[in-house]
């Protein structure tokens, strides 16, 4: 028994040091790929509206699309989504645009926004289940033994604290991390809406005008 203790407690290190390695990826993961989806700076958002907006107003639909394509930012890609799908309306194209922004971006990075928060819950509770085991395992060589041995029974309370500065250790630092990434994102979000109630409005107003020249030239002829 007091094997099978030992055993459970060197496999509970491996399983809070691989919890520890697949939090730190999926941050490293959510943080690449919000700095992929998001321009540097609002000036740089900026100078990519001011290209496609004036086109834009003017209808040529073409050079907006052009200076789009091959752009892997969250907010041009949106942009040739909602011109690509002008025809369907301005109210149906709001809808669409910002649902595919929701399942395209943000939705891969809340899933792993879920699977580093669920390494912060479950380090210390790994810990823990490491600390339980430890325990038991000196209570154990208490009861089998009639002497006891202070080095065993130091070895495995040693081994029980060590779970559990492993868990915090893991823990703490993710917990930290999690935060930053959340700001992140937050900061993402908020700047490519702001680009795309810029996009929105500037199609709303192109397309208003589109249809007021048609009922003018419908009205002529």
């Amino acid at each position: 028994m007091v094997e099978l203790f030992e055993i459970l407690g060197i496999l509970d290190y491996f399983v809070i040091g691989a919890v520890a390695l697949w939090g730190l990826y999926c941050a490293i993961i959510v943080m690449t790929r919000v700095s992929s989806k998001r321009f540097k700076t609002e000036a740089d958002q900026d100078a990519f509206l001011d290209s496609v907006l004036g086109p834009l107003a003017e209808g040529d639909y073409d050079t907006v699309i052009q200076n789009c394509e091959g752009n892997p930012k969250a907010l041009p890609i949106m942009v040739h989504l909602g011109v690509e799908n002008r025809e369907l309306g301005y109210q149906k194209v709001r809808q669409y645009v910002l649902d595919r922004f929701q399942r395209d971006v943000l939705s891969d990075l809340e899933n792993r926004i879920a699977w580093i928060a669920t390494c912060v819950k479950t380090a210390p509770l790994l810990g823990l289940f490491g600390t339980v085991l430890g325990m038991l395992g000196a209570f154990r060589n208490l009861e089998e033994s009639t002497q006891a041995d202070p080095g065993a029974l130091a070895g495995d309370i040693r081994m029980a604290l060590e779970h559990t500065a492993m868990g915090l250790a893991v823990a703490i630092p993710l917990g930290i991390i999690l935060a930053l990434v959340n700001n992140r994102i937050r900061g993402m979000q908020e700047l490519v809406a702001s680009g795309l109630n810029r996009f929105l409005d500037a199609l709303k107003v192109g397309m208003t005008r589109r249809t007021s020249g048609r009922v003018v030239s419908s009205r002529g002829s």
